[in-house]
């Protein structure tokens, strides 16, 4: 086997290279002529979005203009203290929007530092170590065990080659390698599957050594091909994200027209232009939900600290959004719905024995004990071979360790070759003992081949070894003989082998996904597997994990598909098997056009562009790549696919609270623009200025929305099917019962308003009595709107901390604005009577209790 140091030298010759490729491999004038030209060997850096340019795009939002615009006018009207007021609402609405989104996307990163190893490279006739990113095309590099491969390379020698790919094909088992024969510079080679004549940027060489010439760097390389799909993808605006535009944009619409002519109207009337233009803004402000996006990113925020407490990270908040609405969830099987660790499953005799070993921790049973020990002895000694590595924990931790074990020597040792894919050990038993023993173990048919066994015993075999692989195994013959080290044989072929059984490996299914599975399929989600791995393995692994298998589509048979039919299958399968990176991302986007909400979860950088595409991109992060991580918008900290249903579950929860947030504003909308609409049309006291509704909605209204944040999930809340992604943020009925929320509250201040008029209650002291009204009638609706489907008693029952603390917020605002003597002045408040703050006290109440009534005829509506 050959190692890094037969490979080192500054000075080395190169003269031993095949005639395939250029013995002195290029100069180093040409290699530099060629790095000028193609470019460093490594990935793009991505375009990054600036704070500058986040705070561009928050000034064009409507409210802030409306804040500016009031601002502005107070300072002409020479009102400094007003005019600053309005401003800070406005600086903090745009600091809080770039602390949000000021995020960069890393990917590219990673990816960069991934595929910029070192390399040994051939130039000038001599092997010199030089920076992964100045290798160029036509370089011939030199490989061994343990080393990253730098570029794709094209093999023109390999010695028992195995490369580790499971970064660009999510699949651990490292596959081997041959040299092309001849020299095809022109075919095209993809990664994944045996004796394939080419290695690829970014994998690890784990078994033997190989001499390549570059094919491809940077952004040309298969990786590389992986980063540009990633450059290509625009992160999609999430859907809720863009209802909730699309009605502050239809409010702003209807609010603009409407203070327009408030303006107008207050102008002509009252002859006080700038103060109808106050006016104006004040209703276009009272009528503009600007506390959507303002409450949808709390409630973001605020949902991926609840998902950190399930060990989840968000990555990107918005991405919460659509878990509630999720209808299928794409997941790699490597490393996702399985450990990524290979482990020995099962043992075979002659004999028929059978031991499974995947749920069972005792001592190997003293007639398999041969078969484990035989399979460590035909390893490396230091294995790099997830294979191998099964073989020696199994040992370490189940065979019971036998005298004279350690005494052995390593004498020789035979490599896989192409025409025999069995590997073995010639091992020194004792010292002075002139007898070696002969330790092999390969593919069944190899390990066959080597003993000559008859055919009666061949068949019989065979049957055993294709029921293992029947059952997702990886199956491997294990055999043993005896010779003399002193006429040692050339070839494997040489000894007589006697059959010693089969070894089933398998990559065991994680703890409690089979559970996460069922969990799924309650909620209406549908589970796909896409794998890399073999139709047989795949379909095992997803009987196991409690999928519904009717038929695996290949990666194959989903090239001859067009698109329309790509769409029909997606539709019933839910395992494909042998599939590409880029078929990854067909697939994720066929499901898409169908109206499905995707999650997709992965470990590899096979999956980023899916992972990025997806709806929900769910990475997990302790096995994960950083590509994988940083292309997902959700990571899995712990690795658990059941953390998947805590997460769905939350994101449910999410946006149930969010729809009773939502309707609480819209519904807190109507009492407000109507108080600022119905002076300017019968000639009344001017009750609300643009300060007073700035205060309403940018303090008090989003506060109260935190209530709605903390509520509990309702009891069925995974027992109902996926939420049609294409519903609206307010249902008709949703609608409705907002707007009966608001008529009914504006109808409560109204009375109190020209009750107060009549009565020859002081304008100033009027204002602040109607201001009270409303905050105590805000604080009814954020009673009502606790639960749609529960009572007000069986409401409060449920704890909510939130709830007390915005009652104590909202009454030392109240206290504040109405005692405190600079806020009376500033907001043009008397002090109310107490009486009359108890009269209005009772008619909230008296609000709340027909609400409620109301509540429980329109349940049935609002829960459907």
């Amino acid at each position: 086997m050959a190692t890094a140091a037969q490979f080192e030298g500054t000075k080395g010759s190169a003269g031993d290279l095949a005639t395939g490729v250029s013995p002195r491999g290029l100069s180093e004038a040409e290699a530099r002529i060629r790095f000028l030209a193609e470019g460093p060997n490594e990935l793009a850096r991505s375009k990054r979005r600036t704070p500058l340019r986040i705070a561009i795009e928050v000034v064009r939002e409507p409210m802030l203009a409306l804040l500016l615009g009031g601002g502005a006018v107070y300072l002409l009207l020479g009102d400094l203290q007003e005019a600053l007021i309005l401003l800070c609402f406005a600086t903090l609405s745009i600091a809080i929007t770039i602390i949000q989104e000021a995020r960069t996307e890393r990917v590219l990163e990673a990816l960069r530092d991934l595929t910029s190893p070192r390399a040994l490279v051939v130039r000038d006739g001599e092997r010199r170590r030089v920076a992964g990113r100045e290798v160029v095309h036509g370089d011939i590099v030199l490989l061994a065990e343990g080393d990253r491969v730098p570029a794709d390379l094209l093999l023109d020698q390999s010695r028992d080659l195995q490369v580790d790919e499971s970064l660009l094909t999510g699949e651990s088992v490292p596959v081997r390698k041959v040299a092309a024969m001849p020299l095809d510079r022109t075919a095209k080679h993809c990664p994944g599957g045996d004796d394939v004549p080419a290695v690829f940027s970014g994998s690890l060489v784990v078994r033997g050594s190989g001499i390549g010439e570059v094919v491809a760097t940077g952004a040309r390389t298969e990786i590389g091909a992986i980063g540009q799909a990633l450059t290509s993808l625009e992160s999609e605006a999430p859907r809720l994200q863009m209802q909730t535009r699309h009605l502050v944009r239809l409010f702003a619409l209807a609010g603009a027209v409407v203070s327009a002519l408030a303006v107008l109207l207050y102008g002509w009337l009252r002859g006080g232009w700038l103060d109808g233009i106050l006016a104006g803004i004040a209703l276009g402000m009272s009528m503009l939900p600007e506390e959507f996006p303002m409450v949808l990113t709390i409630f973001m925020a605020m949902g991926a600290w609840r998902i950190s407490q399930v060990r989840v990270l968000t990555r990107r908040a918005t991405a919460i959004e659509t878990l509630g609405s999720a209808t299928v969830l794409c997941t790699d099987k490597t490393g996702t719905l399985t450990k990524n660790q290979m482990a020995v499953a099962e043992l075979r005799t002659p004999g028929g024995d059978v031991l499974p070993l995947l749920n069972a921790s005792s001592l190997i049973p003293e007639a398999f004990r041969d078969l484990v020990e035989l399979g460590v002895l035909a390893s490396a000694e230091i294995p790099f071979d997830p294979m191998e590595k099964a073989f020696y924990e199994l040992a370490a931790e189940r065979l019971p360790r036998r005298s004279g074990v350690s005494d052995r020597q390593l004498v020789r040792s035979y490599g896989l070759r192409p025409e025999l894919l069995a590997m073995s050990n010639v091992w020194r038993t004792n010292a002075g003992d002139p007898g070696c023993l002969i330790a092999a173990k390969g593919s069944p048919e190899a390990i066959l081949k080597l003993c000559r066994l008859g055919a009666e015993r061949i068949v019989s075999i065979r049957k055993d070894a294709d029921a293992m692989a029947a059952e997702g195994l990886r199956v491997l013959g294990v055999a043993r003989a005896t010779h003399a080290e002193s006429g040692l044989a050339d070839e494997q072929t040489g000894f007589d082998f006697e059959f010693v059984g089969l070894v089933g490996l398998a990559d065991p299914l994680r703890p409690g996904v089979r559970d996460a599975v069922a969990s799924c399929r309650s909620a209406g989600i549908r589970v796909v597997m896409i794998t890399g791995d073999y139709p047989a393995t795949a379909k095992a692994i997803a009987r196991k994990a409690g999928l519904d298998v009717a038929d695996v589509v290949t990666g194959e048979e989903l090239r001859a598909l067009s698109a329309a039919d790509l769409s029909k299958a997606v539709k019933t399968t839910t395992v494909f098997a042998r599939i590409m990176p880029n078929q990854k991302l067909a697939i994720v986007n066929a499901l898409k056009a169908n109206g499905e909400v995707v999650a997709m979860t992965g470990d590899g950088v096979n999956d980023a562009p899916s992972l990025k595409a997806a709806d929900i991109g769910i990475a997990m992060g302790g096995r994960g790549t950083d590509v994988a991580r940083e292309a997902s918008s959700i990571v899995l900290l712990d690795d658990d696919f059941g953390s998947i249903v805590k997460t769905i579950r939350l994101g449910r929860r999410i946006y149930d609270n969010l729809r009773k947030a939502m309707s609480f504003i819209f519904a807190v909308h109507v009492p407000i623009a109507g108080l600022a609409l119905m002076p300017l049309l019968f000639g009344l006291p001017i009750l609300f200025g643009p300060i007073h509704i700035a205060l309403l909605e940018m303090v008090i209204d989003p506060v109260c929305s935190l209530v709605f944040e903390a509520e509990t999930e309702e009891e069925d809340i995974m027992e109902r099917p996926a939420r049609d992604p294409e519903e609206a943020l307010f249902t008709r009925p949703l609608v409705a019962w907002s707007l009966a929320q608001g008529l009914l509250t504006l109808a409560v201040a109204t009375a109190i308003f020209l009750l107060g008029l009549n009565l020859g209650i002081p304008e100033n002291e009027l204002r602040a009595l109607a201001f009270f009204a409303l905050v105590v009638s805000i604080l009814g609706l954020v009673l009502v709107n606790r639960a749609f489907s529960a009572s007000l008693t069986s409401a409060l029952s449920r704890p909510n901390r939130a709830l007390g603390a915005v009652i104590a917020v909202d009454a030392i605002v109240l206290g504040l604005v109405l005692l405190w003597p600079s806020a009376n002045l500033l907001l043009q408040f008397g002090p109310p009577r107490l009486r009359d703050l108890a009269a209005v006290l009772a008619a909230a109440i008296g609000l709340v209790v027909l609400l409620e009534f109301l509540k429980y005829r329109w349940a049935g509506r609002l829960s459907a």
